[in-house]
């Protein structure tokens, strides 16, 4: 897109914005209905491109993308008015006869940079939320996605007010010419080097940012778990979207007094899921491009190959992949691998694995897996990351009532539910004083007074 239709864009929702409309709550209200009543029309479109994109399943394409977007709208819609609402605290005895409130209020025009691993459902759920606050957004989509970013821009453009809402597609130097503009707050999904970028950019306006980055989320599993629903369940999280998500478990560290039977469970849930020519499943999806299928590819020979391995460029194929006697030091486990590549890493004592969790940066998650309540408390509180879940993987991002968000260097804010309202929304502390009557205390000249002034405060 061409900079002045950049500029006309942000200039046409800061004036629209400035007119009141959308701090209006019936305003808000009808353009989430709109959107939600707009994607359940469209929902066949939305799959057949997001089928185009990554070969999405059809049920993981629902589940992840629509669903999850339209589960968030419900949300939003039910708790509108309480977000929203001014909310009266207390006044400390010097304030009195004062009343205190703490009001939220819409930031402005924001900008939302969404990736290409969940395209559609990336874009939407921080917009939601951007919505409910007040706020006018411009959505800038994935040009690597490009069949999920048409259609969003198509029925953006085609259903919603361009004034209040817009979406503009292009490559690098598009999102660069966007962020060359003042918006009042940047969502940005992606990576952390292109999140070091958008930082840089944001900084020249003081535009604050929530960055939802990944890392390398590990996987822990302890020697008293149940094994099969240990391994299906990670072999679910892991190979869901072709491992192609940020909150998937990047690699395990497992009991090494139950690798062996542990590794079996994993090879058994890949051929139940999958069959035993994962390329001719209907079930998993494909790599997003050549160039990172040959990322990928490079991380195949960086330890033993206990199952799959095969792939396919033409396709974009790299099957259910586990690696075994893997050195800590190649790239495979420095690198987010965000792919189907599984590497094991077996401990001999628990600590140990906390230990090699604390020694990396702060992950988006933390996965354990275990029945000793000891051990659960020891890692909640010797470890930090975005989230963490006991006993499952993934699960935390498909609910409106937690929190998605890292710390450190797997990101900063969060959104979904309520935490998306807030994160759109500025937190504006407002006193009410009266006139009928004054106190002079705190005016000069100040004889005598102090003894009160220490008394009251």
């Amino acid at each position: 897109m061409e900079p002045h239709m950049i500029s006309r864009i942000v200039r046409d929702q800061r004036e629209f914005y400035s007119s009141g409309i959308t701090r209006n709550m019936e305003y808000r209200r009808k353009q989430l209905k709109r959107l939600r009543d707009l994607i359940g029309r469209e929902s066949g479109l939305i799959v057949e491109a997001l089928k185009k994109d990554l070969s999405k399943p059809v049920l993981e394409a629902y589940a992840s993308e629509i669903a999850l977007v339209r589960r968030e709208i419900a949300y939003a819609l039910k708790h509108l008015e309480s977000w929203a609402r001014p909310r009266k605290v207390r006044s400390p005895l010097p304030l009195l006869p004062s009343a205190s409130f703490v009001v939220p209020e819409p930031l402005g025009v924001v900008l939302i940079i969404a990736p290409w691993n969940y395209p559609f459902q990336l874009a939407m759920a921080p917009l939601i939320g951007a919505i409910a606050a007040g706020n006018c957004a411009v959505i800038k989509p994935s040009e690597l996605s490009p069949h999920t970013a048409g259609v969003i821009e198509e029925l953006i453009t085609r259903h919603m007010d361009p004034r209040h809402l817009s979406v503009v597609n292009g490559g690098p130097d598009t999102a660069r010419e966007l962020m060359n503009h003042r918006f009042d707050h940047i969502f940005f999904t992606g990576s952390s080097r292109v999140a070091r970028m958008v930082m840089e950019s944001a900084s020249r306006h003081l535009t604050p940012v929530t960055l939802e980055l990944g890392g390398k989320s590990p996987c822990i599993v302890d020697r008293d778990v149940n094994i099969e629903y240990a391994a299906r369940r990670i072999v679910w999280g892991k190979f869901f979207n072709a491992g192609q998500s940020c909150v998937a478990p990047d690699y395990v560290l497992v009991d090494e007094r139950i690798k062996d039977e542990f590794t079996d469970a994993v090879k058994r849930a890949i051929v139940r899921f999958y069959g035993p020519d994962p390329r001719k499943s209907p079930y998993y999806a494909r790599i997003i491009n050549r160039s990172h299928f040959e990322r990928l590819m490079g991380y195949l020979d960086q330890g033993n190959t206990v199952v799959g391995g095969q792939a396919l460029a033409q396709e974009l194929f790299i099957a259910p992949t586990v690696l075994d006697a893997v050195d800590i030091d190649t790239a495979v486990m420095q690198e987010e691998i965000f792919g189907p590549v599984l590497p094991l890493i077996p401990f001999t004592a628990f600590p140990d694995a906390l230990k090699f969790v604390n020694s990396r940066p702060k992950p988006l998650a933390i996965y354990l897996f275990t029945t000793d309540r000891v051990k659960q408390r020891l890692a909640e509180n010797e470890t930090s990351s975005g989230s963490f879940c006991v006993n499952d993987v993934m699960v935390q991002f498909f609910s409106q009532y937690l929190p998605v968000g890292g710390v450190g260097e797997s990101g900063m804010g969060s959104y979904h539910g309520k935490a998306g309202f807030d994160t759109f929304s500025h937190t504006r502390s407002m006193v009410k004083n009266t006139l009928a009557f004054d106190i002079p205390l705190r005016y000069a000249p100040y004889r005598f007074k102090l003894p009160l002034v220490k008394l009251f405060m």
